[in-house]
C-alpha cells in the first residue's frame, strides 16, 4: 500500500467515524454504525461483521461496520472474491482498497488528485460529497485537510 493509499483510507475513516471516535475505538476498526463519543458502539470479535442491524432513524437502518463503515452483505461478498479469513483490520484495508479499486480511484489517489478520487468514491460511502444517501457529508476542504494531514501528498497544479 502506497503512502498516498493509506492516507486517502485515513481520510475515510475520518469522514466516516471521526477523529473522537477513531481514538476511542481500536482506530475505527471495531465500531458499529450510529456510535458517537460518547455512546460508542464496539463489537468485540474481529472473527466476522457483528452483523448487527441498527436503525438510524425511522427511514434508515444500517448493518455499517468498522473503519470504513461496511455493510455485512459486503462483507459477505468480499470475503469470498478477496479470500479473506476474517473481519479484522488486514480485512477491512483490503475491503476499502478493493471499493478504492472498483471506483477507478487508485491512479487517482497515487497522483494526489484527491477531489477527482473522492468524487470517484462518493457512490461508496455515505460521508463523501456527491453521495446518493442523503446522509450528511462533508465539504471536500475538510477531506483534502484530513488527507494531508494523514501525510498524504497532493499532485502539483
Amino acid at each position: 500500500m502506497t503512502d498516498n493509499e493509506q492516507a486517502f483510507l485515513d481520510m475515510i475513516a475520518w469522514s466516516e467515524i471521526g477523529s473522537e471516535l477513531l481514538a476511542l475505538s481500536d482506530n475505527g476498526y471495531d465500531v458499529i454504525v450510529g456510535s458517537t463519543p460518547s455512546h460508542p458502539h464496539l463489537f468485540k470479535s474481529y472473527e466476522d461483521h457483528p452483523r448487527i442491524l441498527v436503525k438510524i432513524n425511522e427511514h434508515l437502518q444500517s448493518t455499517a461496520a468498522g473503519r470504513y463503515q461496511i455493510l455485512s452483505r459486503y462483507f459477505t461478498s468480499y470475503k469470498r472474491t478477496l479470500n479473506l479469513p476474517d473481519f479484522s483490520p488486514d480485512s477491512q484495508d483490503k475491503i476499502a482498497l478493493q471499493l478504492m479499486r472498483e471506483c477507478r480511484a487508485i491512479d487517482l489517489i497515487n497522483n494526489g488528485n484527491i477531489v477527482a478520487a473522492i468524487i470517484r468514491c462518493s457512490s461508496r460511502w455515505a460521508s463523501l460529497p456527491g453521495n446518493t444517501y442523503q446522509q450528511h457529508s462533508h465539504d471536500v476542504e475538510d477531506l483534502v485537510k484530513a488527507y494531508t494531514d494523514a501525510g498524504g501528498k497532493l499532485a502539483a497544479y
